[in-house]
């Protein structure tokens, strides 16, 4: 049986925000997000993590669903033991406490289970790593049989201790039979004068409970956030490991060092990804798809053979085979692509179906419209689909031709086979087939003088 605790109370001062340091981001997404996301997949159905919350906790709690996790808050910052023993009476008796950190964000599930895997009712497990500068870390302690004894602040350190290479995390693994036996008993005599959650360690080593210790596969897993340096440091070693995890999984990357994922992204064979592209929320990419430099795609589905060229945006779009998006083109949410569509430069698209084989080449916006198929949208055209209050819709039938520089004044249907002389205003329904021209009659004044300068 496992529970699981969070401590998520601290301020972050480093990080010079109104923000708690938990509610920064890493990958697009919240420190705490990133945790609790881990932490629900180590969880039994209906069961949720206990948050111990401090600072700014009203932004923290916000951030979540009730059902999502249970909070606790830590009223004084009286250190990691103090906060853990918070979160005591929200623990079974019988489970195993899994303690995480709120601004370690990256930790991996597979790494948890190892650590979990080797804690039962009467031994705990540590979470450890070994660096070639600890320096500001405890350390861990062992005998001269290779067993922990207990872990030293570095503060409470002796030189001797600080040559050692081996950290503590802080993440473990403990019965919480033996916390609640143990945290009343901690002292905070020390040179921080806070009651430290890892003297339990020693306190398992009198009592002569195996602390057993594991290590995660990537340094990056146990790397803490506390200022903004480490917070873009953390950033670039995720995107990187994502980059070459994609990778692996066959996805071609023009520059991996830029390229950022700050959502989920699935692919199929033979996409192709330029540089400086940007996914956020959910993205798919199927067969053959193609991102040009500079390009945002966030939660959208692209289908087998579209391309996108380079500074596009694709926001909240269903993207079908074959389409060709851009440069410069913007696709807001609800807009869909049919087979064989093209979007072209500057082109901002809304809330609109644009229909097999139809094309809006250049300097365009139509929204809240449905377009049939094959049509053909002049460079300038609009869709005045709001009147100051309230939005309308424009159709346009099948293999219609809308001139250069008209305005579709919304509610507005053109039926299939309509033909819009360029610069017109259209405000009335017309009929299959029909020419509708709808502008100023042109005058040419003979003899025209032009003003001059004075």
């Amino acid at each position: 049986m496992l529970d699981i605790v969070i401590l998520a109370a601290g301020k972050g001062t480093r990080m010079r925000s109104s923000k708690p340091k938990v509610m920064q981001t890493i990958a697009g997404k919240p420190l705490l997000r990133h945790v609790v996301d881990t932490a629900q997949q180590l969880l039994t159905a209906g069961t949720s993590p206990t948050v111990v919350v401090g600072f700014a906790k009203e932004q923290v709690i916000a951030g979540f669903t009730s059902n999502e996790i249970t909070t606790v808050e830590q009223r004084e910052q009286l250190g990691t033991g103090h906060a853990v023993a918070q979160a005591l009476p929200y623990l079974r008796d019988d489970a195993v406490a899994l303690i995480l950190y709120g601004d370690v964000p990256l930790i991996q599930k597979q790494t948890l289970e190892s650590l979990v895997a080797q804690t039962d009712s009467n031994s705990l497990a540590v979470l450890t790593v070994n660096l070639p500068n600890p320096k500001g870390y405890g350390r861990m302690l062992r005998n001269s049989a290779g067993n922990i004894i207990a872990i030293v602040e570095e503060k409470d350190a002796t030189q001797q201790q600080r040559t050692i290479n081996e950290i503590n995390t802080g993440i473990m693994a403990v019965p919480v039979h033996l916390l609640k036996k143990w945290l009343p008993e901690l002292s905070c005599d020390n040179a921080q004068g806070e009651y430290y959650l890892t003297d339990i360690i020693a306190k398992a080593a009198a009592e002569n409970i195996v602390v057993n210790s594991a290590q995660p596969e990537f340094v990056w897993e146990v790397e803490g956030v506390n200022d903004r340096r480490q917070q873009a440091a953390l950033e670039r070693a995720y995107q990187a490991y994502l980059a070459d995890k994609f990778m692996s999984e066959g996805l071609a990357l023009q520059d991996p060092a830029r390229f950022d994922c700050r959502g989920s992204l699935s692919f199929d064979q033979d996409v192709e990804i330029d540089i400086n592209v940007v996914i956020e929320g959910k993205v798919h990419l199927g067969d053959g798809v193609r991102l040009g430099p500079n390009c945002v795609i966030r939660n959208s589905t692209l289908a087998a053979g579209t391309v996108v060229e380079a500074n596009s945006i694709i926001d909240g779009a269903q993207i079908n085979e074959s389409c060709t998006i851009g440069p410069y083109a913007r696709l807001r949410p609800g807009s869909v692509l049919q087979k064989n569509a093209k979007v072209g430069n500057f082109v901002e698209v809304k809330k609109s179906v644009i229909g097999v084989g139809s094309k809006v080449n250049h300097l365009s916006y139509i929204g809240d419209c449905t377009m049939g198929d094959g049509v053909n949208v002049g460079a300038g055209t609009i869709t005045c689909n709001y009147d100051g209050v309230n939005k309308f819709r424009t159709e346009i039938g099948d293999n219609s031709f809308i001139g250069s520089n008209s305005a579709l004044v919304a509610p507005v249907v053109l039926a299939a086979g309509t033909t819009v002389g360029a610069g017109s205003t259209i405000t009335r329904t017309t009929e299959i087939d029909d020419l509708a021209i709808a502008r100023a009659k042109q005058r040419n004044i003979s003899g025209w003088q032009r003003p001059t300068k004075k």
